[in-house]
This record gives structure tokens, sequence and C-alpha cells, in this order.
């Protein structure tokens, strides 16, 4: 791994144990990466409301982001950002759609000004992209429940996320094994569980497909 592969998945490993712990399981080191950088994008939007004291400000940096997908999208990333670097390069090599990307970031604007969290937008779409960069295009349906599923857990909604895990495991069987780390976070159903009750339950997870 580069040094700069090295930091971003530090950086992960920081913001989101979850999906750091997750993506050990892709045997593929350079996917794991590029799996890893798509989740170092996410933190950097996750962290601004902790940087900033007022809205509009937070607003503003959403904003940069925003115009900083032009140049992801078109190849010509933000010389000297390393997380943009990095995504132009995963988001031309794996073909990557941008909606999801312009709909995270959309998202975490209306957060910041007290509207409903967009789920579909901060959960299904982000892993969708993920899926996409280990299986390619097509498993957009297969994981869509997982991902509420993560979802609803992340939100405090315990019930509602084991109701709906039947459904996400039979979707699952559709998604192919190697994608399966991009979708297991949605296994744990209690975000505050010790570290390694999550290893134990992901590892579960991983070797039966199941969430």
């Amino acid at each position: 791994m580069s040094a700069q592969g090295t930091t971003l998945d530090e950086q992960v490993r920081t913001a989101d144990i979850d999906r750091w712990l997750a993506s050990r399981f892709v045997a593929d080191e350079g996917l794991r990466a590029d799996l890893i950088v798509l989740y170092a994008f996410e933190a950097e939007l996750m962290a601004i409301p902790s940087r900033v004291t007022q809205p509009l400000l937070a607003e503003m940096r959403y904003a940069w982001w925003r115009e900083q997908m032009d140049g992801v999208f078109s190849g010509v990333p933000r010389k000297g950002h390393p997380v943009l670097e990095a995504l132009t390069d995963v988001v031309v090599r794996h073909a990557l759609p941008r909606e999801p990307f312009d709909a995270l970031i959309e998202a975490h604007i209306g957060r910041v000004h007290g509207e409903p969290h967009d789920l579909d937008a901060f959960y299904v779409g982000p892993t969708q992209a993920a899926v996409h960069v280990l299986a390619g295009a097509g498993f957009d349906d297969a994981v869509a429940p997982a991902a509420r599923v993560r979802a609803l857990a992340q939100t405090g909604q315990t019930d509602q996320a084991r109701a709906l895990r039947g459904e996400a495991n039979r979707a699952l069987k559709a998604l192919p094994a190697s994608a399966f780390p991009a979708v297991a976070p949605a296994a744990l159903l209690k975000p505050d569980a010790p570290e390694a009750v999550k290893r134990l339950r992901l590892t579960w997870a991983v070797a039966t497909g199941r969430i």
C-alpha cells in the first residue's frame, strides 16, 4: 500500500470502524484500497459539522465538495488533495456513476439544516457504489435492502432493521461473494458493540453470505 493509501486507511479506521473492519475481508489489495477511498470521501463529508460552528459555514464547505465533483468526474481532480485525487482515479477506473455522490452531498446539506435524514442517500447509494467497485455494475437491487438495514440500525431503529433482514438476505443471494464485504456492516445491528464482537459478527456474515 502506498503512503497515501496508508493515510486514507488510517483515516477510515478512525472515522468508520465498522466498514474498515469489513474491508479487511476484501482479498484483492487493490480493490480494498479502492473501497477505502470511497469511505475516506464519506468520512470527509461526515466530519464537516464537527469542524464548523454554523450551518451556513458547513453548507459552504459542502458546496465546495459539490463543485469538486466536476473535476472528479471529468478526470481532473484538485491537485494536492489526497482524497480527491484518489477518488478521481477510482471513479475513472470503475466508471462509477455520479448521482450517488451528488445525492450524498445534498443529503449532508439537508442534515445541517435540520432536515430529516435521507437514508437512501446516506446509505443505499454509497453501498451500491462500494459494490460496484468490488463486483461491477448490475447489483443495485441486490444490495439496497441490506443497505437499508444498516441505515435503520445506525439511526437507532433496531426493530425495523431486524424485520428487514429476511428480505435483505434473500436479495443478497444475487450478490457475488467477492462483493459481500461492502454490505457486511449491515450485520452489525448494535453500533456501540465492542470491536471484538463486531469482528466475530462480520466474520460470520462473510462466511455465510448473510447479514
